[in-house]
């Protein structure tokens, strides 16, 4: 039986959701229905109680889940052998698709550039609560977690980044007022979002409640799940929205796009990088913390200096990206798409 029919059982009972556990999988709801029935028919058996508002195993199902993940943790022992074996180095990174989107294509050129010999390389964009999962099952080497997340730092190590700033934002076509009734303005239009639980959204929610507001004060809310397609609409002047302002620099730069601070709004999010110690200190994994840091330009870890002395000077603007603030995001929420 191949292993994707046992880890989508054990995603969609960590889930206690079809659809929870195919945005994990990167899948369709159906497919990974597919799967289960696929197991269930193997069995003879019902692995799942669909009956109530959060699917849990049945009694099979929990015999089948605890095995699966055993038989899944000998799989990965396999395969990290296997490729020890053949001299091949693996890195594996997580963060939110926001991040990835105003950052990792820097710092893929970079690390790229410094360390060409790795192979089997692997970058997922999930939701902070999932990478510490994944981080913590051995399944990430790194990665960055937004927001005061909280997890065990005896497993880890910690590099703060400087902070992110999530404003509303809008074309200047639209004209909005700088001070005043701007609020006012701003729930007239139409909201651009996205999913319910997702980081920017759920940060926006909380500034909105403490002014009194919440997101159905707005006269229109539409949610898209892409990131490339809500920028546009921002870009057409088709209405606004609450995102980081590091994912659209460009835009900013050019004009293209105006920030709308609201008072009483925490438009800050903390954002720190976590290093899986227990996965040891691979040369690979020392040149891409090194790479992230110098991103920022912060100053090296005393691991990775020596591995990649050159990166330490990372030009200075590349701070400009960020516009650093106080205070952080309460533990995050467990989309994947955050």
């Amino acid at each position: 039986m191949e292993s994707v029919y046992l880890k989508t059982l054990v995603e969609v009972v960590k889930a206690g959701s079809l659809s929870r556990a195919a945005e994990v999988l990167c899948v369709t709801q159906p497919a990974v229905s597919r799967r289960i029935k696929f197991l269930e028919d193997q069995y003879g058996c019902a692995l799942l109680d669909r009956s109530g508002s959060q699917i849990r195993p049945t009694e099979a199902g929990r015999m089948v889940y605890q095995k699966a993940g055993a038989l899944l943790d000998i799989e990965a022992e396999l395969e990290a052998g296997l490729h020890q074996l053949e001299g091949k180095t693996r890195l594996s990174f997580s963060c939110t698709p926001a991040f990835g989107s105003a950052h990792m294509p820097g710092v893929l050129r970079d690390f790229m550039l410094t360390c060409v010999d790795t192979a089997d390389l692997k970058f997922l964009f999930l939701s902070p609560n999932e990478t510490l999962r994944g981080l913590g099952e051995g399944i990430f080497d790194a990665g960055v977690v937004e927001g005061a997340t909280l997890f065990d730092p005896a497993s880890f190590s910690t590099h703060p980044l400087p902070e992110a700033e999530t404003v509303f934002m809008a074309s200047p076509e639209l004209a909005l007022p700088s001070t005043g009734a701007l609020i006012d303005s701003l729930l007239e239009l139409p909201l651009y979002t996205r999913r319910e639980g997702c980081c920017s959204r759920m940060l926006m929610e909380r500034g909105l409640k403490g002014i009194g507001l919440s997101l159905s004060s707005f006269r229109k809310v539409i949610i898209l799940d892409d990131l490339h397609l809500l920028i546009q609409a921002v870009l057409a002047g088709e209405g606004i929205s609450f995102l980081p302002t590091d994912l659209v620099q460009e835009h900013i730069a050019a004009g293209r796009i105006n920030l709308h601070r609201i008072p009483g709004f925490d438009h800050s999010r903390s954002r720190t990088l976590v290093v899986n110690d227990r996965l040891g200190s691979e040369e690979a994994l020392g040149h891409f913390v090194n790479v992230i840091l110098a991103h920022f330009g912060l100053p090296s870890t005393k691991t990775s200096a020596a591995l990649s002395p050159k990166l330490n000077q990372a030009p200075a603007s590349r701070t400009s990206l960020i516009s650093p603030g106080a205070g952080c995001l309460p533990p995050l929420c467990s989309c994947p798409r955050a």
